[in-house]
């Protein structure tokens, strides 16, 4: 039976296409250090039906990662080709078709780098990830992995982390993916992937962070102290990276911009115009010469140094296995999960229609009750709110067809009790935070990155992009490489990155053990580019979660906003020990240029 027949509902054209299915094995996490072991594409037709294969191993030339996981072996890999050898072959299934994956944007990351490395472009203009794929489905899993969703659809598996049976697995999921949202009459979450063929786009190497607190501003006449901010302007008579060095090495904490938390500006010319030298007068820092600088570089006081964090083990290579499930033990939480006097808990409750104050409130009086607001259609649903115009709504013919209680707006003063729709293998439900909730993270074992995913309703009146600021005790960015947008989607070291898994979604991913000592707090933002609002979009969903497959351990549903820009929807914060979450909601008129100036980030003028 082909795709069309089995989807048992008119299929949508948009999701003909041809497909190409991607599984890498690699020696590691990060794409820019790590290689590709092994590789297996699957071809697939409009049709679903599969059109060829390829895989093999692939010798990295050096290091294996993790054998204990992939079970490749320097043995194995011996006589193994090189990437280079079958770039060609590979890019050639690669061609005209949709590359889909199950956390797509790490083997498409994978793959732009080794072709970087081999010098051949790679095809690839669209992708597809079935991760996101099925949380915009929301099948009643305990989670998004691979083997839990085979399970789930009924996909045979027999050796995981084999790059080939993976493949054939996940055409298997994709196949079913595409046959539930088809029912849901779900929009596919396509990336577009613009050419990254060279090694231009790799990240700067990190640099060392500080080590010590920011003791505040320069006195004249008195000695600079450790983790002193100084910002430099103007032309130098030591080389500025000599200057920097020294500086660095002295336990300075050297800075692009000047804000009011900044101790010093060394500036030779004391009449200089820069962008530095006005916001320092204006802030009233303290502004030197490099030779006044220099003699006090060599007597700096010690500083204060930074709480170290111990609320992880290091880090360690591992390959693509690390989307576990959530910790078995319920998680603390300064807002614990109750069910009295909350009629819908357990229900996920989509509103439509309405003026943007009636939606706001109604949504607001849902997660009052218990439930969850959804800002979109998935199998999840468990009832839908339709306010004055959202019987026009695009999927209120879905809704219809699906058969789900549809409610008008007196529903939410008094609700009447009953049970919630059958959760399947969920396991715990997700903390249900309100606008200025906090729960606390638990420590893990499986893996140490948390992501924090925002998504919102179908709509093309304007993008959306998700930012982070990595920033210390003084709600600043310690450099401009703290600061992660779509122009610089990893910070150096790789413990912030943005993840984009289609028009609708955006990931920030936190590895909080490998932070930087002064990060005291991570905040993620969203910015509109141009005239549209956040008013135009309408609610934003935001979830955090560890790992990219784990269900998600809270969910905040944030919008209020009408005339902002730009909009502070989460922020991951250090408190002793303890790291929390927090879903803030809070907007700004202006654009992302004023919110990165407000974190202490260097925007040219």
């Amino acid at each position: 039976m082909t795709l069309a027949a089995a989807l048992e509902v008119p299929y949508p054209r948009d999701y003909a296409h041809d497909w190409a299915l991607v599984d890498v094995e690699t020696s590691g996490l990060i794409p820019r250090q790590h290689r590709v072991l092994s590789i297996a594409v699957v071809t697939m037709g409009p049709d679903g039906e599969q059109t060829g294969e390829f895989s093999t191993l692939l010798n990295p030339g050096g290091d294996c990662g993790p054998v204990h996981i992939h079970g490749l072996t320097p043995e194995r890999l011996r006589g193994a080709p090189t990437f280079d050898q079958v770039a060609a072959q590979i890019g050639a299934l690669l061609q005209n078709r949709v590359m889909v994956a199950h956390n797509a944007q790490f083997d498409y990351d994978f793959l732009a780098h080794e072709f970087a490395r081999a010098g051949v472009r790679l095809p690839v203009s669209q992708r597809l990830c079935s991760l996101a794929l099925n949380r915009r489905v929301d099948p009643p899993t305990k989670d998004m992995r691979l083997a839990t969703l085979a399970a789930h659809y009924g996909v045979p598996q027999t050796r995981a982390h084999d790059a080939l049976d993976d493949t054939r697995v996940l055409a298997g999921v994709f196949r079913a993916s595409l046959r539930e949202a088809a029912r849901l009459d779900l929009r596919l979450p396509m990336v577009a992937c613009p050419p990254r063929q060279d090694s231009h786009f790799t990240p700067n190497p990190p640099k060392a962070p500080c080590a010590y607190r920011n003791p505040g501003r320069m006195t004249s006449g008195r000695a600079l102290t450790q983790g002193m901010k100084i910002a430099i302007t103007g032309e130098t008579g030591i080389a500025r990276d000599e200057l920097i060095s020294r500086s660095v090495a002295a336990g300075l904490n050297m800075v692009g911009s000047v804000s009011r938390h900044t101790s010093a500006l060394v500036a030779n010319d004391s009449g200089a115009d820069s962008a530095k030298a006005r916001r320092a007068l204006a802030e009233g820092v303290p502004v030197i010469d490099e030779r006044t600088f220099l003699r006090l570089l060599g007597d700096v006081r010690p500083g204060v140094a930074h709480e170290s964090q111990s609320t992880a083990a290091p880090a360690t290579a591992r390959t693509k296995a690390p989307t576990a499930a959530p910790p078995a033990t319920p998680p603390a939480t300064r807002r614990p999960r109750t069910s009295a006097g909350k009629p819908l808990s357990g229900r996920r409750v989509l509103v439509l229609g309405g003026t943007h104050p009636q939606a706001v409130a109604a949504r607001t009086r849902v997660v009052e009750l218990g439930a969850s607001a959804a800002v979109n259609l998935s199998a999840s649903v468990t009832d839908a709110v339709i306010l004055p115009g959202g019987e026009k709504d695009r999927r209120m013919r879905r809704i219809v067809a699906l058969e789900l209680p549809t409610h008008d707006a007196d529903w939410l003063i008094a609700p009447t009790s009953s049970p919630a729709a059958p959760g399947g293998d969920r396991g715990q439900a997700a903390h249900i935070l309100p606008r200025g909730g906090v729960v606390d993270l638990p420590r893990l074992e499986a893996t140490h990155r948390w992501n924090v995913t925002a998504s919102w309703a179908q709509q093309t009146s304007c993008e959306i992009d998700l930012v982070a600021f990595i920033v210390d005790e003084e709600d600043q960015v310690s450099y401009d490489d703290d600061f992660t947008f779509y122009g610089a989607p990893e910070c150096p070291n790789g413990a912030v990155r943005l993840l984009s898994d289609g028009p609708t979604e955006q990931t920030i991913s936190i590895e909080l053990a490998a932070l930087p000592p002064a990060a005291l707090k991570v905040v993620i933002a969203a910015a509109i580019d141009g005239t549209p609002t956040f008013g135009h979009v309408g609610a934003i969903q935001i979830t955090t979660a560890p790992g990219a497959s784990a269900l998600p351990l809270s969910q905040a549903t944030l919008d209020a906003a009408t005339t902002e820009r730009t909009m502070l929807l989460a922020e991951i914060y250090r408190r002793g020990p303890i790291w929390r979450f927090r879903a803030v909601g809070q907007g700004y008129d202006h654009g992302l240029d004023g919110l990165a100036r407000g974190y202490g980030v260097n925007i040219a003028d």
